[in-house]
């Protein structure tokens, strides 16, 4: 089986194409095209094809990961949106939830709304929790939404009933009418999308696939176009937000699910990575062009959340727009190699705001004026100006310098490389604050963690990272500069269906939670004839729990295997480990009810892990010298560099070195250790005594 897989970055898209007979594999980043991402994919398919002889036709299976969708929703270009809900609730968006993200600030701005207040429409219904219908809908009151929809201009309607979750009838009935009166309008039903309680945040998921949903249809439909003209005519799936894969038509009908596409696929490939080196206890770091994403592995599985938020306001929780589909933990920030440093008021502040790959940083040599962190990476000797993704581009090393030189150097009277090397160190305080959120925030103790590092930057500034936080450990696998794209070629089809039925658990009532899940798995099979037909499930469930009167739930895995009459207390008794492990408390005397119910469905993969973690040896390694500055040995320091694709397994390197590979850059701090694992990943083990 021939695979290829690709990865839409803000700078670059990323390729690997792997052919699992002879277990060869071969890689390719090209720059990513902020107006038409599609033409990057397949200017690299075509580059990668012509380099390895292949022909379209002989590939076997697409696999796409994608920005596509996040990107429309951070820079507010979705399509024109409307929303149709329940008369009395035109406000549910705007209000939000009472919280404040931030108790003692008054200046505090609310997420804002993908749908504008004029551009929500209410009609005359009302279901009750239970799902009896309290109002009939009226049927002049759906037309006249319809009508008005329609003459405001927009392409796609979310529709959002109150309690819709319980009785789904009435949106249905909506979506009728749409197709009579406006068969062109792209309808979503909150109670397809996120059929959960909680009306803010099940609106806004429906708000959200509704909003993309244009965009993503046009984008793949190109992509499936322009695959068939080069005779890639074989299965193409797109990466969800929790690590499984979907067919196109899945994935145009629900979007929201691909939001957190790429960064999935990393916390995947990393997963893997930590199983071959006996490690289960992960922090993943994936640093690219534009952005940085911290997530954790937990027990050698990554953490999945049911709910994750976009556009945070400083990581803050409730500060972004809740997203009701299950997701990889991860925090992102806007720290890539391309964000921008500049002096504010006399201090060095770098990103969001990102060069990306037109015209990207100065050293591009593309009309960039603004320096970046690639640019100091580059002054600062750790990235070599001719050996750039595998020496394809030669990056301009004077011209970073004279950048950074007159953005800072200059207006804070201080030398270049004391500029150059506050933007690398205020990058990395940058995202020392997210690993804090992910591990120490979060309850995990860094010190018996190890640090998974990949993207085109991530391992310029792993160790670093590692050394502020006390991780002892940082891995850099093979071809990490690729790493989400090799994540895909780990991935399953996976299916996650769910549902909201408060119930309160007893030992009796087992016989409800069977009757629940035979309608989930109904509703899951469905879905799996589009995206698997010939496979064989694995199946897995869990709830959303809690004690009865508490205002939010945690994660539990449920019991394997049959459902029988007994299976209440099982839930029960799962439940009080989860709480025990999480909150080191039982209430003995607590009644315990279920909220959200969740079955998940995945089709093993034969051709799955065939290319991770290979290395040949490729002859004697390139050692030569570069002058690169760390501020351990006094500032510039001769420093070792070596060609990784001519390390032998078990080859050790003691730093200051620096690991050159065609696609990212390993840093050795002086104090560390780093060798070639049996796998080909770089083991970097970073002293106690250099962070203590």
């Amino acid at each position: 089986m021939i695979r290829v897989a690709f990865d839409i970055g803000g700078t670059f898209t990323d390729f690997v194409l792997s052919d699992d007979a002879t277990g060869s594999s071969s890689v390719l980043k090209v720059p990513t095209s902020a107006a038409n991402p599609g033409e990057a994919v397949i200017e690299g398919l075509e580059k990668l094809l012509a380099e390895t002889g292949i022909t379209g036709s002989s590939i076997d299976v697409v696999l796409h990961a994608t920005t596509v969708a996040t990107n429309a929703v951070l820079e507010r270009k979705g399509a024109n949106t409307g929303l149709i809900t329940t008369q009395g609730f035109r406000d549910v968006l705007i209000i939000g939830r009472q919280k404040r993200y931030e108790t003692y600030d008054m200046y505090i701005d609310k997420p804002q709304p993908l749908v504008e207040r004029r551009h929500i429409v209410e009609v005359i219904e009302r279901v009750a929790p239970d799902g009896t219908v309290v109002t009939a809908l009226d049927g002049d009151s759906v037309r006249r939404a319809i009508d008005a929809i329609v003459e405001a201009g927009h392409e796609t309607v979310a529709v959002s009933l109150l309690h819709a979750y319980a009785n789904p009838e009435h949106e249905r009935r909506i979506r009728d009418q749409c197709a009579l009166r406006a068969p062109g309008l792209l309808v979503s039903l909150s109670s397809e999308v996120s059929p959960k309680f909680r009306e803010y945040e099940r609106t806004n998921t429906t708000v959200t696939n509704a909003y993309v949903k244009p965009i993503v249809d046009r984008y793949l439909r190109h992509l499936q176009q322009a695959l068939s003209a080069r005779r890639v005519g074989n299965d193409l799936f797109v990466m969800q937000s929790n690590g499984g894969l979907i067919s196109p038509d899945l994935a145009r009908e629900f979007p929201v699910r691909i939001i957190e596409s790429g960064p999935a696929a990393g916390i995947l490939m990393s997963a893997i990575v930590g199983k071959q080196e006996a490690r289960d206890h992960l922090i993943t770091f994936d640093m690219g062009g534009t952005t940085a994403k911290l997530g954790a592995i937990d027990g050698g599985v990554p953490a999945i959340m049911p709910t994750f938020e976009v556009d945070l306001v400083r990581y803050k929780k409730g500060s972004g727009l809740p997203i009701n589909v299950p997701a990889v933990e991860m925090i992102e920030i806007g720290a890539g190699g391309g964000s921008i440093a500049r002096d504010n008021r006399g201090m060095i502040v770098v990103g969001p705001d990102s060069a990306g790959a037109d015209p990207g940083p100065i050293c591009y040599g593309r009309g960039g004026r603004a320096p970046t962190i690639t640019d100091a990476n580059v002054a600062l000797g750790y990235i070599s100006p001719d050996w750039f993704n595998g020496g394809s581009m030669r990056l301009d090393k004077s011209a970073a310098i004279a950048g950074i030189r007159r953005a800072i150097a200059d207006p804070l009277g201080i030398a270049m490389e004391e500029a150059a090397w506050g933007i690398h160190l205020v990058a990395t305080s940058n995202m020392e604050n997210a690993l804090r959120i992910v591990s120490v925030e979060r309850g995990r103790d860094p010190r018996h963690y190890a640090m998974v590092a990949f993207g085109g930057a991530g391992p310029l500034h792993a160790a670093r990272l590692a050394r502020s936080i006390g991780i002892p450990m940082v891995i850099v696998p093979h071809r990490a500069g690729v790493g989400s794209a090799m994540g895909l070629l780990q991935a399953e089809p996976r299916v996650d269906v769910s549902l909201t039925r408060v119930m309160r658990l007893d030992a009796t009532c087992g016989e409800e939670i069977a009757r629940l899940y035979r309608e989930l798995e109904a509703q899951a099979s469905q879905d799996l004839k589009r995206i698997a037909p010939a496979g064989v499930p694995q199946w897995s469930r869990y709830a959303e729990m809690r004690y009865a009167g508490q205002g939010f739930e945690i994660h539990v895995d449920l019991p394997p295997g049959p459902i029988d009459a007994g299976y209440g207390q099982q839930a029960i008794d799962a439940f009080g480990q989860a709480y025990l492990r999480r909150h080191k408390f039982l209430d003995q005397a607590g009644v315990v009810e279920a909220v959200d119910w969740t079955l998940v469905a995945t089709v093993p993969s034969a051709a799955q892990g065939a290319s991770l973690g290979q290395q040949r040896l490729a002859g004697k390694p390139r050692r030569e010298q570069r002058s690169a500055w760390f501020p351990e040995t006094g500032g510039y320091t001769d420093t070792l560099i070596v060609d990784r694709a001519g390390l032998a397994d078990g080859s050790t390197i003691a730093g200051p070195a620096i690991i050159e590979d065609p696609d990212c850059t390993a840093i050795v701090l002086p104090g560390d250790v780093a060798r070639i694992s049996n796998n080909g990943h770089i083991i970097i083990e970073v002293k106690s005594e250099a962070w203590q």
